[in-house]
């Protein structure tokens, strides 16, 4: 289901776009394109999962 907003009469089309921007970052749209620019091996995804929690648990020791 595409990602759609509603404009309202009179409403600008530049804040209609942000809000479209705005909802699409919430649904992670632009994230998931960017991660499927390339193929990525499942080896490299797993890699890079195991690097990031291992980025947060740091992180998460150093808010201690």
């Amino acid at each position: 289901m595409p990602s759609e907003v509603q404009t309202k009469r009179g409403e600008p089309i530049d804040k209609a776009l942000r809000r479209l921007k705005k909802k699409l970052d919430r649904e992670g749209v632009l994230r998931e394109l960017r991660n499927r620019r390339h193929y990525e091996k499942p080896s490299e995804i797993k890699r890079r999962e195991e690097k990031r929690l291992v980025k947060r648990i740091a992180k998460e020791s150093r808010m201690r």
